[in-house]
């Protein structure tokens, strides 16, 4: 960390107490068919036990945040607010690619043949493929995210833990909200709800538009847009429906767009122009990717950016019978759609040119009966869930392009000595190797290659909970997934050879003579948890937690079974979770504190070929040990401070026999050490005005992007200001806010290797920087 960073971490640390969850009241957990679960005053009511119940009164560590929370520290994506929940790190490579971390463990494959670590859940629904997960978070009700195995509560794919999105529900009554902004990078903004509704029907439709022009500037003629260039639309309609006292209907319909430019994958050993500073510095200067004149037929599109789409339905019906008996079942469907054309070697040069063309669709059902008195509470229910998806990856080259870049690069044999894949100057000398190698005969040779996998995902559970209460400061409880999944996988490659050397360009990939390699296998698992709560004093409670998680294990085709090796199939990933805490309020405080160790058999990593795919593999055995603490303070009717903070030492187990060269490696994405906090300002001004401030710092220490470990490819310590505050009139019926993130532009890495690692060429992409804007809202109704 800089000087001056250390500094004003020190400053912010001496003034903050502690943080971002509501960990607040008691309250008896009794399910109900009244309003949707929202902040009220300090409290919120999740439902992460299927049951509405006060944060402190749930025997597990959670981070709820309401969507009150979410619009005063100003964050606009899952990724920006990750740096506020510790525990969590989620890395938005591109809308197509995000990167979910819970306590060391990252979810983010593309292969429609792995199953995904964290669940991602919308309205209970599960969206977790990753390629069709990336959900805008406007006009929320909440987001709780839960930490440790939960199988029991939100199915297989939480093997670390899941995050609850929940959306704002229709109310009786009118209100309307819309907000404008505009902000540098030509950021603009519109965004708003309209609500009406009575206590019998109701509708609520909300949308938001955003678009920014590019931060990192390509120099490349042919690219009419920027890198990071935003222009992403989310709506959604919801429909809430009461036949009767004992019965609620909610429908939501969701609808995602990204049109955005392209990912900055810039090279470290390319120069984009003459003096480019060489290595990770390159990531801060103008890029040159000019992506290849043969794109728009090989891979779709001559223009770098991600085009994807996604569409998400959800119903979900709740009857009572009587005051202690619940029925409700939670359906969805959710298909996507997306097409990414990158530079994966961040140069000028047409050497390594990819898309990633992925599309899947989602069902699942969900019935679950629950009850609740005062003596113990159960619940019982069944859950299906069906995926089918694609993922097709094309590449583009030329052929004496990339076979001159190739020998360059990575071997210290040139094809023609002399002869650079890029000059320091930034142009493309080995653009001329064709016409070189045939004696004229042909200039450009241009060569495309296909490789596809996909994945068709059917699970079947059955799960209940039983929590007895054998005395009112005692809750005792029990539960157990049951699980059968049948995970069918497919491979196909086409790849022709190459007209100058007679085979294919790309080292290991092979073709499938147009035939699709498939096969299917069924597992089973039990997966239980068991969880305590001891209430201390009324206001503070002790729980503690062992649960079982599990990764699905893959059904892995790839190009080496279709050499006549047999399938893969890589174990299963399992995780037992052993954790114990304390949360609560007293006075002024509330907070939390939580300590966990997990036990890792058969864990499971990706690791890049040197044809540029990846494949899973077992590293054998991993441990984590850590702690997460929360706190704020309400300081004055108008003044709070919070802070969170986590420890994680999550890392791989040496066993050099195993596990080889990930053999003690930290977990990628994962920081040893995190921490956020700020104050909360809110106090009249005048008749009818109020003057809201939050400014707030984040802090993560040194992380690996990638396994096994490598320095060149980390991150060290990073520490950002930001900052929204802004007044409001007329009784909050008018508002103008300012709103700023990384104030102190500070220059840092959001990934590096990539897939141009697999080539010698790691590249690197560079976090936002500063950000700013104004934003102007105007409300009506309450």
């Amino acid at each position: 960390m800089r000087l001056q960073s250390f500094g004003r971490f020190a400053l912010l640390s001496a003034v903050s107490f502690l943080p971002l969850s509501a960990l607040y009241a008691q309250s008896s957990a009794q399910p109900s068919t009244s309003e949707e679960p929202a902040a009220l005053g300090d409290v919120i009511i999740v439902t992460a036990q299927k049951l509405e119940q006060v944060e402190t009164d749930v025997p597990i560590t959670i981070s709820a945040v309401s969507g009150a929370q979410i619009e005063e520290l100003g964050v606009t994506d899952l990724d920006e607010l990750s740096s506020y929940v510790p525990g969590l790190n989620i890395q938005e490579q591109s809308a197509n690619n995000p990167g979910i971390v819970i306590r060391g463990v990252t979810s983010d494959s593309g292969s429609a043949q792995q199953g995904p670590r964290v669940t991602l859940y919308y309205n209970g629904v599960d969206i977790s493929r990753s390629r069709g997960s990336y959900q805008a978070i406007y006009d929320l009700e909440r987001v709780e995210v839960i930490k440790g195995p939960q199988a029991t509560l939100f199915g297989t794919a939480s093997a670390v833990g899941a995050i609850s999105l929940v959306s704002a529900k229709p109310r009786p009554g009118f209100a309307a909200e819309v907000t404008g902004g505009y902000g540098n990078f030509d950021q603009t903004l519109l965004s708003g709800f309209v609500n009406a509704g009575s206590d019998t029907f109701g509708i609520r439709v909300a949308a938001e538009w955003r678009t920014r022009d590019g931060y990192v500037r390509n120099l490349a003629e042919r690219q009419e847009e920027d890198l990071y260039s935003q222009d992403q639309l989310g709506t959604r309609v919801s429909l809430r429906w009461r036949p009767t006292d004992q019965t609620l209907v909610d429908l939501v319909g969701t609808y995602d767009r990204q049109r955005n430019g392209g990912t900055p994958f810039i090279s470290g050993r390319l120069p984009a122009f003459a003096g480019a500073p060489g290595g990770s510095d390159n990531a801060f200067e103008p890029a040159n990717l000019g992506g290849s004149p043969f794109s728009a037929q090989a891979l779709g599109d001559d223009q770098l950016g991600l085009d994807r789409d996604v569409y998400d339905a959800n119903l979900t019906i709740e009857h009572q019978f009587g005051e202690s008996f619940t029925f409700t079942t939670v359906n969805g469907y959710r298909e996507f759609d997306s097409a990414e054309v990158f530079d994966a070697d961040g140069s000028a040069a047409p050497f390594l040119e990819f898309a990633e063309i992925a599309e899947g669709w989602q069902a699942s059902h969900e019935g679950r009966f629950t009850y609740v008195d005062p003596a113990w509470r159960a619940a019982f229910g069944w859950n299906f869930f069906r995926e089918d998806g694609v993922q097709n990856v094309p590449f583009s080259t030329e052929e004496g392009l990339f076979l001159q870049c190739l020998t360059s690069l990575a071997t210290p044999s040139p094809l023609i000595p002399g002869i650079p894949c890029v000059a320091p100057d930034g142009s493309v000398p080995a653009s001329g190797v064709t016409e070189l190698l045939t004696g004229g005969a042909a200039t450009a040779i241009p060569y495309t290659s296909v490789f596809e996998n996909r994945g068709r995902n059917d699970s079947y559970s059955i799960f209940a909970d039983v929590t007895a209460i054998p005395a009112d400061a005692i809750e005792l409880t029990a539960g157990v997934r049951l699980l059968i999944e049948e995970r069918r996988s497919a491979f196909f490659a086409d790849v022709p050879a190459s007209v100058i050397t007679g085979s294919p360009l790309i080292p290991g990939q092979v073709d499938t003579g147009g035939e699709a390699f498939e096969d299917e296998q069924s597992f089973s698992a039990v997966l239980p948890r068991f969880n305590a709560l001891y209430r201390l004093t009324p206001e503070i409670n002790l729980y503690g937690t062992v649960s079982k998680g599990r990764r699905s294990p893959v059904v892995q085709i790839a190009a080496a079974q279709v050499l006549g090796a047999p399938t893969q199939i890589v174990p299963e990933e399992t995780v037992w979770n052993y954790e114990g805490g304390v949360k609560g309020q007293t006075g002024m405080f509330g907070g939390s504190l939580s300590v966990f160790y997990q036990q890792y058999d058969g864990f499971q990593v990706s690791v890049v070929q040197s044809d540029g795919t990846s494949r899973t593999e077992s590293a054998g055995s991993a441990s984590n040990l850590g702690a997460e603490a929360e706190i704020t303070a309400d300081l004055a009717p108008w003044l709070g401070l919070f802070l969170n903070g986590a420890y994680i030492d999550a890392k791989i187990d040496e066993d050099e026999a195993f596990s080889g060269a990930f053999s003690g490696a930290r977990f990628r994405l994962q920081p040893k050490y995190q921490a956020s906090g700020g104050i909360t300002i809110d106090a009249p001004v005048a008749s009818g005005m109020r003057f809201f401030a939050t400014p707030s710092f984040t802090y993560r220490s040194k992380l690996f992007f990638e396994l096994p470990n490598s320095e060149l490819l980390s991150q060290d310590d990073v520490f950002l200001v930001n900052a929204r505050a802004g007044v409001s009139f007329a009784d909050e019926r008018f508002e103008i806010a300012g709103f700023i993130r990384n104030a102190f532009d500070e220059e840092y890495l959001l990934d590096a290797g990539n897939t141009g690692g697999a080539f010698g060429i790691p590249t690197f992409i560079p976090a936002e920087p500063r950000l700013y804007g104004i934003q102007l809202t105007a409300r009506v109704g309450g």
